[in-house]
């Protein structure tokens, strides 16, 4: 059996607007389900796809808490083992996401997704047994690997449950199981020492040695059984294109070359990446630099950085409900340029604030606009991907929100510290009077006050290329018209 063409590079525009012409998968061979209890998830079965995230991200967060509190045990407290562990999760994404990206375009979609939440449980259930940091930094680097076929295989198939219309509310439902599992899976991994001293009554469960930790990682396997259980129920086809052919490497490492040209040459898809990525950039430094803010700033410490992180998630539940309820009345692609802009917009102004009600409200406003940004960036991505390549587009857009989230968390306190030092040597007492009143310039200020203008910059330059699509779409379709006439 002959190996399938690659896709071509220009095959995204096209193969897109056919996507966009054709149905959703039929899920006419299901009983008759009455239409109401689906309409916000769009499809039944994109309804068993999100339960299958929530299941996965949930096992994420717990086992992301639980391998870090090991860590911190077998290496006595130390530093520089927890990075190690953090190190370890990230590296994947920064080597292998455009390879992971390519495969997942050459297999089936279904089988990724259980192989990968099965790989998870089995190398869960017996962590507990790790008694040395080496043994964690390797199995944080392998669940990682399989985190990153599970991400690009659920976003590409998304498209394929779902109608082009009900996207993003779908996209913004994966939004909360990603990310809304978070608070639920620290709240479990909390609740689990309660559990973990009433076993350890037993003397039958004595040799287990069972604590918080290791209990976690196995409600964790099982949170990934689950999940798996669930997508294997999915109404997908079996591509017998992709999980019955060989793969053949060579052919794969041009499919990833194939799709980094796409992403390059495909201006729309390039604009959603140039604007998550600044807005990535610059409404990140806030996760870092909050507490500082919240001390330095507005006097409020650790509760004012509280209040601000849950505006910020208040703001993007606003957001992501507003866009599902007014998306039919403005371009999506309007609507991106505008949310990434508005993201950077609202930091400069919630960082000019000095009063932490007054840097609440801008904050919500910052997270309305984030979440909005989010969810139709990756409608964009999908409506605007060729199904071949979308895989290779997901991947390396998780690979851009890891570098961008990385580069805020690591640098952006740095930053903070040389603006610091810039204040003070510019400035009396790192105040300037303006309209006679003293504003105060610590460096935590300039560089939130720097991520807004980034954010807005990158806002603008995707708006640039959007419009530029756009005339390329108009211009192709007279082209044709012409043609045809």
């Amino acid at each position: 059996m002959t190996t399938p063409e690659p896709p071509r590079a220009d095959t995204g525009r096209g193969q897109a607007a056919e996507d966009k012409k054709a149905p959703f998968i039929s899920t006419s061979d299901e009983p008759p389900i009455p239409s109401e209890p689906w309409r916000v998830f769009g499809s039944s079965a994109f309804f068993r796809l999100w339960l299958s995230q929530v299941f996965s991200s949930l096992g994420d967060w717990i086992g992301l808490l639980a391998i870090l509190a090991l860590a911190n045990t077998v290496s006595d407290s130390n530093a520089a083992a927890l990075s190690l562990v953090m190190v370890a999760r990230m590296l994947p994404g920064f080597l292998l996401a455009p390879l992971a990206g390519a495969l997942v375009d050459r297999l089936d979609r279904k089988r990724v997704m259980v192989v990968s939440d099965l790989g998870r449980a089995a190398l869960l259930v017996v962590l507990p047994f790790a008694d040395t940091l080496v043994l964690l930094v390797l199995a944080s680097f392998v669940l990682e690997l399989f985190a990153l076929f599970r991400g690009p295989a659920t976003a590409a198939t998304v498209p394929r449950l779902v109608p082009a219309e009900n996207l993003p509310g779908a996209n913004s439902l994966s939004l909360v199981a990603a990310f809304g599992t978070f608070p639920l899976g620290a709240l479990v991994f909390s609740g689990l020492a309660g559990l973990a001293g009433f076993l350890n009554g037993f003397n039958a469960l004595e040799p287990l040695q069972l604590d918080r930790e290791s209990i976690a990682l196995w409600f964790d396997s099982a949170a990934f059984v689950v999940s798996a259980l669930i997508t294997v129920t999915l109404p997908l086809p079996r591509d017998t294109s992709r999980s019955e052919q060989p793969i053949d490497w060579t052919q794969t490492w041009r499919d990833v070359i194939e799709g980094l040209r796409f992403l390059a040459g495909h201006r729309l898809v390039r604009a959603v990446i140039i604007g998550l990525a600044g807005g990535l950039l610059g409404g990140g430094m806030m996760i870092p630099l909050g507490p500082v803010f919240s001390t330095e700033v507005l006097g409020e410490g650790t509760s004012g950085f509280g209040l601000l992180m849950f505006s910020l998630g208040l703001g993007a539940a606003i957001g992501v409900i507003t866009l599902v309820a007014y998306q039919a009345r403005a371009p999506l692609e309007t609507i991106f340029w505008v949310a990434v802009v508005g993201t950077g917009a609202g930091i400069i102004v919630a960082a000019t604030f000095s009063a932490l009600v007054a840097s609440m409200f801008a904050v919500i406003f910052v997270g309305a606009c984030a979440g909005t940004g989010y969810v139709s960036g990756f409608t964009l991505l999908q409506r605007n991907s060729a199904d071949e390549v979308r895989g290779r587009t997901f991947a390396a857009l998780y690979t851009l929100i890891r570098v961008c989230l990385l580069l805020s968390l690591t640098v952006t306190p740095l930053l903070a510290s040389a603006f610091d030092e810039l204040s003070k040597a510019l400035f009396d007492d790192s105040a300037i009077e303006v309209g006679g009143q003293m504003i105060v310039l610590p460096g935590v200020r300039l560089a939130l006050w720097l991520g807004g203008t980034i954010a807005v910059v990158a806002g603008l330059a995707a708006r640039r290329e959007l419009v530029a699509a756009q005339k390329e779409e108009e211009t192709t379709g007279e082209r044709v018209g012409e043609e045809a006439a």
